[in-house]
């Protein structure tokens, strides 16, 4: 008879057929657009609050809610264009502020990574009438999981075509290229990181992978808090100009709400000055409009700055001196810590290795910083202001250069450093006795043995009869695990007397 059993569930399945693969995509789908929501209402709720405590309202709240859905599309790096410039014509605007962008991205990163887990995941697989067997049930929770996630992104893209509609009507319309390149590559990264970080942040498998990106991680946050430091002590010496400029932004003393204004949007600029302070420091600088440019080594051209509290750190115009040529020990610093976390991880390396490892970790750190100035950096006009911040890809080379061409002696020398201590690898070991089961080539038998005379070891004996028996069970005499010298040196045992035999009975008798 055919016993049928039932096969219990997988963990991918879950309570998978409560809502099916349909409502997981639909759910997903839903977190996108609230992530989008939830930030564009959050800087509209700004907007607004600032439009009403203004005593100048130039616009209704139709325009305090344009402002807003600029502002949200700035965030993602999409380009604006200002059509009520000075000069009549319209001005683009490209220059974001990082910090605003951390909103729509961790809100993103947020749904992403809710979808992802496993408690959300329940619902991420196949129909129950689609079910198979184990492996196909895996196969369609990772396909389902890739829906998932893809349905995130398309649920906030939504959301944003519906953005750039809108303001599309209003004084900060957006740039319709740089919305279709910039907005699907930012919900992309956003959202994969949100993967990344429901697994686990996994690294690559491969060691000096691995250690690369571990070590590139402090490199570049220390070149990024080196260059606000280079900001800030910027900013405190130039202190009585940056007050200046915000008291003439601000309006008279009475109106906080210009005051709030300016603080807000200055605060928003704060990592973008980090940036540009630690383009400063890897050697490129940045531009200060077109034809001009500040480095360690001084101002040159004529620079077009508008009036802003944070322009006022820029260095003045004229030959760089020493404090400015100390701004250099910020990338100094960064690629010591990179090949400091290289070389305290290539004890055991090869030199080659570890200088390869510090490679892929001084191009990684160059990768993150030239990604990131180009979000610091961006036209705020036309003609002298058409190129304004650091300049990516010199940006970008200047820190694989420095990291490269300190972090590998760096790494080398910390890994010399760790081994002074270790000891050598045992060779292989040379032995003159006989191995297990090998012959021994019979030699001559001597008639005595020098040293002390031989101790007599009891050795079991067999009979003829318990030989065979062992024999049939597979287990071997202990004659054979002694060496040929015992043999030599132990004296002949007698055998033992045989057994008495009783006289044969008269066959009467039986």
């Amino acid at each position: 008879m055919t016993h049928l059993t039932e096969r219990p569930p997988s963990p991918a399945a879950g309570t998978v057929v409560q809502g099916g693969r349909s409502a997981a995509l639909a759910t997903a789908f839903v977190r996108g657009a609230v992530a989008a929501g939830l930030g564009l209402g959050t800087l509209a709720v700004l907007a607004t609050g600032l439009w009403i405590s203004s005593p100048y309202p130039d616009s209704g709240p139709g325009g305090a809610l344009h402002a807003a859905a600029g502002l949200w599309l700035l965030a993602h790096g999409v380009d604006l264009i200002r059509t009520e410039a000075l000069a009549g014509m319209p001005a683009p605007v490209g220059m974001a502020p990082l910090l605003l962008m951390v909103l729509p991205g961790w809100l993103l990163h947020r749904a992403a990574r809710d979808t992802m887990e496993p408690h959300a995941m329940e619902t991420h697989a196949m129909e129950p009438y689609a079910l198979g067997p184990y492996a196909e049930e895996e196969a369609g929770y990772r396909s389902s999981t890739s829906a998932a996630v893809a349905a995130v992104a398309g649920g906030y893209l939504m959301v944003a075509a519906a953005v750039v509609v809108y303001a599309a009507s209003g004084p900060l319309p957006a740039d319709l290229l740089a919305a279709g390149l910039w907005l699907p590559g930012t919900v992309a990264a956003a959202t994969g990181l949100g993967v990344w970080t429901s697994a686990g942040r996994p690294l690559p498998r491969q060691e000096q992978t691995a250690v690369a990106l571990r070590s590139a991680g402090p490199a570049f946050v220390a070149l990024l808090g080196g260059g606000a430091a280079v900001f800030a002590a910027s900013l405190v010496w130039n202190a009585g100009a940056a007050h200046e400029s915000f008291t003439r932004l601000a309006g008279p003393s009475g109106e906080w709400s210009g005051r709030v204004s300016v603080l807000l949007l200055a605060a928003a600029l704060v990592p973008n000055a980090a940036v540009w302070g630690a383009s400063y420091g890897l050697g490129p600088g940045f531009a200060l409009g077109t034809g001009a440019s500040a480095t360690p080594l001084g101002l040159t051209g004529s620079a077009a700055v508008p009036p802003f509290p944070l322009l006022a750190a820029l260095p003045a115009e004229g030959r760089g001196s020493w404090p400015h040529w100390a701004a250099a020990a910020v990338p100094l610093v960064a690629a010591v810590v990179l090949g400091a976390g290289v070389g305290r991880s290539a004890r055991t390396w090869t030199a080659r290795d570890t200088a390869l490892t510090a490679l892929i970790g001084a191009w990684a750190c160059g990768a993150a910083t030239a990604l990131l100035a180009a979000a610091a950096a961006g036209p705020l006009g036309t003609g002298r202001l058409a190129e304004f911040g650091p300049v990516w890809w010199q940006a970008g080379a200047a820190a694989v250069l420095w990291c490269a061409a300190v972090g590998v002696p760096v790494a080398l020398g910390v890994r010399a450093w760790s081994r002074r201590g270790m000891k050598p690898a045992p060779g292989p070991r040379v032995t003159t006795e006989p191995r297990a089961g090998a012959a021994m080539a019979p030699g001559p038998v001597p008639d005595s043995l020098p040293g002390p005379s031989p101790v007599p070891v009891p050795v079991p004996v067999l009979l003829p009869e318990e030989a065979e028996q062992d024999d049939d069970d597979g287990e071997y005499e202990p004659y054979d695990y002694l060496p040929a010298a015992w043999e030599v040196a132990l004296p002949p045992l007698p055998l033992p007397p045989p057994a008495a035999q009783s006289p044969a009975a008269p066959d009467g008798d039986a």
